[in-house]
């Protein structure tokens, strides 16, 4: 055997060794994972669609993990506050976030300096569900449809208000579409959260939310809001009898908001992998689907590689509505 040939196997042999210490090193570590409790930002305030699906899915993963899965909420500036303090924590498997379309999409697009990277700041974990919204007003508002709305708005424009949790939210996104679409203008009013704007709403503060189904439920269920519509494509069986906005007249239109879970980047591959499966099962499981429906969650459960294809593909198509729309931040 030449010179070379030994300088080469001896390389080898010495690459070889980094890799399998390396791997060593990974393992013992995702075996020893979790050994404390995991912590769950949430970017939004208590009560809104993040926090309770965070809730629900924190219960049953600590379960799971054999360790406490923590809520913590840190809302403030549509969600950046709580997902730029998700984004500097230790990429080691016990710092986890509530991400959103808000969040991990179209927060790039109203804000220059938005503090981190919704890729290459993340490790995506699971797409949990896709979220729809309702229109409401208050319960004694002289609007009863959608139609009834935009002739208003055409004969004065800017005479009506909406309120949203802030730039790049689904409540705003779906109010920046409405208008789009029926070239009509409504005056924003911002909120640190949806909750916010909904006891406003119900206050007569202001006239009209495109708020999620389950932060406006429980005023939905005490008649203190009427709903005229839905954001979605087509019309939610937990709301019979309320039309699409696209039903509604608003043609085209289609607003969902997504809820997922993402761990800050470089969190170790098999920590990630192994948090998308829990997830997984536990949105499949029939008990947790049912109460993910009662939020207005239609569950998904996708891991790892498919949300990251689904959270690119959201940038993409936001990105070109936004511009295309020129909606910008109020």
């Amino acid at each position: 055997m030449s010179i070379n040939q030994l300088r080469r196997r001896s390389i080898g042999l010495a690459l070889a060794m980094v890799s399998t210490i390396g791997w060593q090193s990974a393992s013992a570590q995702t075996e020893a994972w979790p050994s404390k409790p995991v912590r769950y930002i949430v970017p939004f305030s208590t009560g809104g669609v993040s926090d309770g699906v965070a809730r629900l899915i924190a219960q049953k993963l600590g379960e799971r993990l054999g360790q406490p899965v923590v809520v913590e909420n840190r809302p403030g500036v549509s969600g950046i506050v709580g997902t730029q303090a998700a984004a500097r924590s230790p990429a080691d498997g016990y710092t986890i976030m509530g991400g959103t379309i808000t969040t991990h999409a179209v927060n790039p697009f109203f804000n220059e300096n938005l503090g981190y990277d919704p890729v290459k700041d993340f490790a995506p974990v699971n797409l949990v569900g896709m979220v729809s919204n309702v229109l409401v007003v208050p319960a004694g508002s002289r609007f009863n449809s959608v139609a009834e709305i935009t002739a208003e708005l055409k004969a004065r424009p800017e005479s009506l208000t909406y309120g949203t949790a802030g730039a790049g939210t689904s409540q705003h996104l779906s109010g920046q579409l409405y208008q789009s679409l029926t070239g009509t203008k409504l005056r924003q009013i911002s909120y640190k959260g949806g909750s916010q704007a909904m006891v406003d709403l119900v206050g007569g503060q202001i006239d009209m939310v495109f708020e999620t189904v389950a932060a406006a439920r429980p005023m939905i269920d005490g008649k203190r809001v009427k709903v005229l519509g839905v954001t979605s494509k087509k019309a939610l069986r937990s709301l019979p009898g309320v039309p699409s906005l696209d039903e509604a007249g608003v043609t085209g239109f289609e607003m969902q908001s997504w809820q997922g879970v993402f761990a800050p980047a470089g969190t170790p591959k098999p920590i990630v992998e192994r948090l998308g499966k829990e997830i997984a099962a536990i949105v499949a499981s029939p008990d947790m689907q049912e109460r993910l429906r009662n939020l207005g969650v239609e569950p998904d459960g996708r891991t790892a590689e498919p949300f990251a294809a689904f959270q690119r593909s959201e940038i993409a198509k936001w990105e070109k509505v936004i511009r295309d729309a020129r909606i910008k931040a109020e």
